[in-house]
This record gives C-alpha cells, structure tokens and sequence, in this order.
C-alpha cells in the first residue's frame, strides 16, 4: 500500500511548498537519531521530503500515488540515501559544532533541504558582495554652552574617501570597461564541494574583478582601480540644542567611501559634553553654588548671577537664609531636547566664613551670640 507523504508530514494535500520544508525541518529535529529520535521514522520523513518538495514528482505521487524514479533518489543530486549511513558513528556534536552550525555558515537542517530536493544554486543566486563604506564612530567634543544652544562644528578624521580623479569608478577617464575573463561577466564563482550529504556549490564573489563582472582597460592611477584612498576628511556637523552627554548624531552618507563609487557608510559622532567651570548639568536642568557672608544670610541680600547664556539674573536671598539651602530658577536651564521648554536652574546658598576677623569684628560678634542667646 503507498505511503500517504502528507499524512507523514502532517500537511493537507494543498500546502505550499514553504509550509511543506517547515514541516520537514520540525519533524527532523523531533526524529533526528542523534538527538534520541527514530533513525527509521527519519529515513521516512526525508522520503515523503523528498517528493513532496519536488514540483513533478509531487504531481505525479497526486496522480498514481507513487513515484516512480523513486528507487535511484538516494543517488541523484536532489537527496541522501541514509538507508546504508551508520547513525552511531556520526558526531553531530563534533562535525557540526555544539549549536547544530555547520562549517558551512548554514544551520544543518537549511543545509538538509538543500540536499533534499531543493538546491541552494537553483534556490538562490548569491547576489554580489555589498561594496558600501563602512559606518564610522567618532568622538567629539563640545562644551556646556554648545550643548544647550547648538552649533555647527568642523569635524576631521582619516577614512576612505571617494577618488576625485575617477570620481570612485576605478579606472581612468576615457577607459573601457571588459567583461572579466575569470567568471565571465558573471561576477562569482562556483565551487563544487563534496561532502556526506552529497555534492554542493558554494558561490564566491570572483577574485579578479571582485564581484563586478567588469574590469577596467586602464585602471585608476591614483586609487589603482578601488575608487578611494585613505586621506583625511573635514565635514560640518549640526549639533541640535538640548543634546546630552554621550548621545550620537547620524550624518548618512559621510563614513567610509564604499568600493569602486558603491554608496558610503555613514557617520556616527558620538557626543561628549566638556565639564563646565561653573554650572553641572543633570538632565534639562542645571545647577550652581554662590556664596554669601554671615551677616548677608542673617540680614537677606541680592545677589547677582550670569546664567548659561550670559544674561544677568538678580537672585533674592531671603533673612535667615541656611548655608546650604537651595533656590530654584524656572526656566533658566537647558532647552528641552524632543519637547517645547526649558529644564530649570537650581542655586544652592554657602555662607562663607572669614578664617581670621579684627579685634572690633570680633568684639561685635560677641556682642551679637549674647543676644541671639536671649532670644
């Protein structure tokens, strides 16, 4: 009696081709021998594979229930007879590595699939090497003032920079392109590898005109056919206002030039706020100290302070004032970053004691601890 594939697999009869692998791959890991599983159970699931996820022969097991090249499918270049494999003597662990990765950068049972019907050559076309620029990182530097109004800063740093004498092309104005002689316009290269699932290929960029197809008559004599040289780059950077330490501002486009004209990296440029003399930062807000005398926290004064932007503001420091005590300033501090306002200014009052006072002085500030005894 034939064997119902889809009942083994356990799809209907009208699924796709994506939900048959996914059931193949499910049901392998379940029943692999040397995960504990059922070597013979697994030899079934890979035949009922092995039709299912080949378009003809599918059609024909619809029609007459069975397949009849069926008996030489362990040979051919679709499967893997593991009728005669010894499971015992196989080290998944050591041959594939401990997470089930094999050396060929493919999970084990993707690299099933390829060998079970459906090729990685005829699956996909392994697309040319991304020849972008690399995205660079860079540190910079601003202080306190330009952080909180923002500014535009000139920034230099070596990289790849785009050829000005080929404008990133790689060859010579003027010059020809021919298709290379190595892949055959093709841009890679296939090499064939056996192994013990059967003969597959790998498809690698081509060395000689490294993935392009082309290669130039007369090469760039200034780059030498890449379309950059390493040289040093100024661009100017807008830093918006509000932003805070250690935050990064992305310049698209502006990192390492990619291969003969391919499209830059971009510029990351990571921001480093300078500490300030005279105010510390905290969020959207900042925060300073003043000093006053001992008879200005006792009586209440003025007291005059520049803020961040340079303007005068008159503090009032009430009679009786602590050292110590803090007063806030709504809206005299950093403007906010992704928000309408401004964080505010806290000032913090420290009464300054003289280290050395006249006879007179000191006279008076006896007479003065007597009467604030009698009080």
């Amino acid at each position: 009696m034939p064997k119902d594939y889809y009942k083994i697999l356990g799809v209907n009869k009208n699924a796709s081709q994506d939900e048959i692998r996914k059931a193949f791959h499910k049901l392998a890991h379940q029943y692999h021998p040397d995960k504990g599983g059922d070597a013979e159970k697994f030899k079934e699931i890979n035949e009922a594979y092995q039709v299912l996820s080949d378009p003809a022969k599918r059609a024909q097991y619809d029609r007459y229930g069975q397949v009849f090249d069926r008996a030489g499918a362990g040979n051919n270049a679709s499967g893997f007879d593991f009728s005669n494999f010894n499971w015992e003597n196989f080290d998944f662990g050591s041959d594939f590595g401990a997470s089930g990765s094999s050396s060929f950068g493919s999970d084990i049972f993707d690299l099933f699939s390829d060998f079970f019907g459906e090729r990685s050559e005829s699956k996909n076309r392994k697309k040319k090497t991304d020849n972008r620029g690399r995205d660079i990182e860079i540190d910079t530097n601003i202080t306190l003032e330009e952080a909180a109004f923002g500014t535009e800063k000139e920034i230099s740093f070596r990289t790849y920079i785009k050829c000005d004498n080929c404008n990133g092309s790689g060859y010579e104005p003027g010059s020809k392109q021919k298709t290379c002689s190595e892949c055959k316009g093709e841009g890679f290269i296939r090499y064939r590898q056996r192994t013990i699932f059967g003969e597959f290929t790998q498809i690698r960029d081509c060395p000689k005109c490294k993935g392009r197809g082309k290669i130039p008559e007369k090469p760039c004599r200034k780059c030498g056919g890449d379309g950059r040289i390493y040289d040093f780059k100024k661009i100017k950077i807008s830093i918006p206002a509000g932003i805070r330490d250690k935050e990064t501002i992305r310049i698209k486009g502006e990192g390492e030039a990619g291969l003969f004209g391919a499209p830059s990296g971009d510029l990351y440029a990571k921001i480093n706020i300078l500490p300030h003399p005279v105010f510390e930062r905290k969020n959207d807000d900042l925060y300073t100290s003043i000093f006053i005398s001992f008879p200005e926290a006792i009586l209440g004064t003025k007291k005059e302070i520049k803020a961040l932007d340079g303007k005068k503001i008159i503090l009032k420091i009430p009679a009786g004032t602590n050292s110590g005590e803090i007063f806030r300033l709504r809206g005299k501090g950093i403007k906010h970053f992704n928000s309408l306002g401004y964080g505010d200014l806290y000032v913090t009052v420290k009464i300054k004691t003289p280290q050395k006072v006249s006879s007179k002085a000191q006279k008076l500030l006896e007479e003065l601890e007597e009467e604030l005894k009698e009080d």
